[in-house]
């Protein structure tokens, strides 16, 4: 029955959605065959970095591991042995893609868990909308939907945690300076790179830790999955010869540890308000009304409420809610009325009139609909890819992503305060002669969500990766463009998103200043 359920939701939503080609992608940046994990440098000291919510890595106490001669150590590693000795091609495999690194492996399993919900629910019977429910995940429609605030969202929690964590279990490394296992016993065959690192606690079981607990939270339908993968990650470090069990123990417990201080604060950040109800939803048209404006209405039929009204006042990872309004969120868009919104209108039409291969091609590159890992994924799969081609350490792998996984969360509090307060109609409802590449998105126009997503992208990424930062540039200006050559935004949507997005990428590179890790 639930099999029937998916098949006709996809099915029925594919009629308007499946032909934005955006779903015909898979999860985007995916490295299967890739070499093993190989820092150009440890980042022994990373114990010492500004953690994100710890009050200090030793907020968390992690008792002193046991001696490398006592006997139970020595039946640890006869674990190892025993799991060479008999190792079949799956478990080779299984350490082979491990290898490739802790916080490379768990983004891209959050990115396919983003696509795989990233579903709008279909109608009732009645023309209503039914919501997801995190406290029956399983029941229809599915929780969550991974629409790109809530997916933007979910990438930043996750990273964060990990970040945190592995800042305290680099601090305990160097406290209680354990040698990994190859370093105890030479005649454990070592299947993966080795370090100079201590290897207590474990930073491969402490981004795990830290992973699932978050995961937990957010993907609940999903536990027998996200465990499975927990249990894959341990056995993994083990079989390589790169770590004993309580090596993996002291730092799953450090990292499950670390993520409830982000359980607690995403159960407190507003974002379970996000959806509204209807009098706001209501109250939104009125004001616009009033203001003498056109107000913003879904083209769904039946109308589908808005996308989160409220995801504008969840509380930012970067900067306070006074700071958002005061300093980030954009002037108005043109009058509806105005010469200016006519003209930036014949503009989408324009767009869709003369498309060509190559705007064609912009926009379904660009699209991140339906199915995908949404826009913020995309760019998580961007920097990956060139992450990997820097030699970063575990640590700094973590830093970097919560850097910018929090300036993609934080742009889409940004973006949704922006939409909701202008709630400006889109290009189609204006002239429905403009027929969209990809569909028409369930919320108001300004400002555009995927030039805000890029800007900050850029803006943290080239901080992080300086000579690469005129092709993030380039790329953040063609996702912007994507979505005027789609004929869903004015030309003021997107060229004002990217430089509010610009603005709180400004916010994660001041961060990156100060937290001690250098570039």
């Amino acid at each position: 029955m639930k099999k029937q359920i998916l098949f006709s939701l996809i099915m029925v939503v594919g009629v308007s959605l499946v032909m934005l080609h955006s779903c015909t992608k898979s999860v985007a940046g995916r490295t299967d065959d890739i070499s093993a994990l190989q820092p150009s440098k440890t980042d022994a000291n990373a114990g010492t970095w500004k953690p994100i919510l710890l009050n200090a890595p030793d907020e968390f106490a992690v008792a002193a591991p046991i001696a490398t001669n006592s006997p139970d150590y020595i039946a640890q590693v006869n674990e190892i042995k025993a799991w060479q000795k008999n190792i079949s091609e799956k478990e080779k495999e299984m350490v082979k893609y491990w290898s490739a690194g802790a916080v490379l492996r768990w983004n891209e399993i959050l990115r396919e868990l983003v696509a795989k919900h990233n579903l709008p629910p279909y109608q009732n019977a009645d023309g209503t909308y039914p919501f997801p429910s995190a406290n029956n995940p399983l029941a229809y429609p599915l929780f969550p939907f991974a629409n790109p605030p809530y997916a933007a969202r979910a990438y930043a929690y996750v990273s964060a945690a990990q970040y945190d964590a592995l800042v305290a279990a680099y601090h305990y490394k160097k406290l209680y300076n354990r040698a990994a296992p190859y370093n105890v016993d030479a005649s454990i065959n070592v299947m993966v790179n080795k370090s100079d690192l201590p290897s207590y606690p474990s930073e491969d079981a402490v981004v795990e830790g830290a992973a699932v607990e978050m995961l937990k939270l957010l993907f609940p339908g999903d536990q027998d999955f996200i465990q499975q993968k927990a249990t894959e990650h341990k056995n993994a470090r083990i079989i390589s010869g790169a770590n004993v069990r309580s090596d993996i123990d002291a730092g799953e417990a450090l990292g499950k540890a670390v993520a409830q201080k982000f359980v607690t604060r995403a159960r407190g950040d507003r974002a379970g308000a996000a959806i509204g109800n209807q009098a706001g939803w209501t109250q939104l048209e009125n004001d616009a009304i009033a203001k003498g404006e056109t107000p913003w209405y879904s083209l769904e039929v039946p109308k589908r409420p808005p996308m989160l009204p409220l995801f504008g006042k969840v509380k930012a990872f970067l900067f306070d809610s006074l700071t958002m309004v005061t300093q980030i969120r954009p002037g108005p868009p043109p009058l509806v009325k105005s010469d200016k919104m006519k003209q930036e209108t014949d503009e989408a039409l324009e767009n869709i009139k003369n498309d060509t291969r190559e705007h064609y091609r912009i926009v379904h590159y660009w699209a991140d609909g339906v199915g995908t890992a949404t826009p913020p994924g995309h760019w998580d799969a961007i920097a990956a890819e060139d992450f990997i081609k820097k030699n970063y350490s575990e640590v700094r792998w973590a830093r970097n992503m919560a850097l910018l996984n929090m300036s993609l969360m934080d742009a889409a509090i940004v973006c949704w305060d922006a939409k909701y307060y202008y709630f400006n109609p889109r290009p189609t409802q204006l002239n429905p002669a403009i027929k969209t590449l990809t569909g028409i998105p369930n919320f108001p126009a300004y400002i555009s969500g995927h030039s805000t997503f890029s800007g900050a992208a850029a803006s943290i990424l080239s901080y992080i990766i300086p000579e690469n930062a005129d092709k993030y540039n380039a790329m953040a200006k063609e996702a912007s463009l994507s979505r005027m050559y789609a004929g869903i935004h004015y030309r003021a949507d997107c060229e004002v998103g990217l430089v509010t997005g610009g603005k709180v990428g400004a916010y994660a590179v001041a961060r990156g200043n100060s937290d001690g890790a250098g570039n």
